[in-house]
């Protein structure tokens, strides 16, 4: 099999398991850093970790704004094969190629700086960087394949990582919050339940009690409601439902 061929076999295995596969790695290295590096720099520090969860919420910002102004079958959440009705080539696709997983870095990247470990960051970041990259090569070949010349005038024009305003163009649809919420209520609420699982760890391997700061028990109520309201909507309702997205 040729490097081409593999590199894009691997990419499609790794995107069908986005969803979970990432959790199973960090998930191990956080209960480790949290009950066996050095716990004095874990203390609860209210500023640190509003920064850290501030990122997070740039990530899922960048996420939003993306999935707001997209048609259906395109930028989706679908797991078992790549899926593109037509190439998005406006709004924020006019800037950077891949504004999710941007905002999916982003998300991790809020929980990883949680744990005060500059070589744990640069491993996260390494080996993001690595998983994405053939999620990423996998994703442009189907394009290619799909749209030809569109795609190879458009991928040659904005970059796949790096952001650049110079021709931006306008998104064809209207910003749909209802859409947003529909697609990322899921993220959003994990991303809260995230950080107050992470205090719960912190706290029982420094202090040996099982408790959650004021401000996690907060937000992971908060998220609970929120994930609860927008799941109802969603399954029992077509009051999130736009047409065409």
């Amino acid at each position: 099999m040729s490097l081409v061929h593999e590199l894009e076999k691997s990419g499609n295995w790794l995107f069908r398991r986005r969803s979970w596969l990432p959790a199973t790695i960090l998930v191990p290295a956080a209960v480790y850093i949290l009950f066996i590096a050095n716990r004095s720099v874990i203390y609860f520090n209210y500023t640190w970790e509003i920064a850290c969860i501030l990122v997070s919420v740039a990530g899922e910002l960048l996420r939003s704004y993306t999935v707001g102004y997209v048609p259906r079958n395109t930028s989706g959440r679908n797991v078992i094969e790549q899926l593109a009705d037509e190439l998005n080539t406006k709004g924020i696709y006019s800037v950077v190629r891949h504004p999710l997983y941007i905002g999916n870095f982003l998300m991790w990247l809020g929980p990883v700086m949680f744990l005060r470990s500059v070589w744990w960051v640069l491993v996260f970041v390494l080996a993001y960087w690595l998983y994405y990259e053939r999620i990423i090569f996998a994703e442009e070949q189907y394009l290619r394949r799909k749209f030809g010349e569109t795609y190879d005038t458009w991928a040659f024009r904005v970059r796949a990582v790096i952001p650049s305003f110079r021709r931006y163009m306008k998104a064809e649809l209207p910003f749909s919050l209802r859409n947003v919420l529909k697609r990322e209520y899921n993220s959003i609420a994990n991303m809260f339940v995230v950080f107050a699982l992470l205090d719960l760890l912190r706290n029982i391997s420094v202090t040996g009690r099982f408790y959650l700061e004021p401000m996690y028990i907060t937000l992971f109520v908060a998220a609970l409601i929120f994930w609860g309201i927008i799941r109802y909507l969603v399954k029992r309702t077509r009051f999130l439902h736009v047409e065409g997205r």
